[in-house]
């Protein structure tokens, strides 16, 4: 069992390794504005294939996705399974609010799924496939995103079931970023996700 000081330092640092915003970054470098102005005003992958393409896109998702898995490899290295879940976690709200840029960021999905496949990979690749597969048919990445948020707890169980808690945290906080889409979606002015962008 890790020190109390040590779960306190890794899941700090966690957190603020989360804070680093690959959206953020590249709007104000390639757009010269700050992501959050432009499209959908969100810091992830999505907006940013929208307002600045294919590329831009594919380094967000990327980084995105390296700060949930160094997260549980830290956690892992300083305390294990525990404390993997704990910096995965401290990751994925570092992304989603971070201090670094008044605690707006992201909605987390990338992080998440970081997070979720270094933890457990066999577990990360079903509920992955999951999401994907709502995705190509519903062409909306917000619906695909909610409905891997709850299957998540669910695949978690047959898995270990300590993840479910540490599970059912991450889905309410990913359909509490998602609330707007929920709004839109429900009034069908959710907009599809057009794979031909630049």
């Amino acid at each position: 069992m890790p020190s109390s000081i040590t779960l306190i330092l890794a899941s700090i640092f966690c957190y603020f390794l989360g804070n680093i915003s690959p959206s953020i970054i590249l709007g104000k470098l390639i757009a010269k504005k700050d992501i959050r102005t432009l499209g959908s005003g969100n810091a992830g992958t999505t907006n940013v294939l929208r307002t600045m393409g294919k590329v831009p896109a594919a380094i967000t998702l990327i980084v995105d996705i390296a700060k949930g898995a160094v997260a549980v490899i830290v956690g892992n290295y300083f305390g294990g399974q525990d404390l993997a879940m704990l910096c995965g976690l401290a990751a994925f709200i570092g992304h989603i609010w971070p201090a670094l840029y008044g605690f707006k960021g992201g909605k987390g999905i990338a992080t998440a799924a970081g997070v979720i496949i270094t933890l457990e990979p066999l577990m990360g690749l079903i509920v992955a496939v999951i999401g994907v597969g709502v995705i190509a048919v519903s062409k909306r990445v917000s619906i695909g995103a909610m409905v891997a948020a709850v299957s998540l707890p669910i695949v978690s169980y047959f898995f270990d079931p300590k993840y479910v808690i540490w599970s059912c945290i991450m889905a309410i906080i990913i359909f509490i970023r998602h609330r707007e889409n929920i709004k839109r979606l429900i009034k069908g002015e959710e907009p599809k996700l057009n794979f031909k962008l630049k």
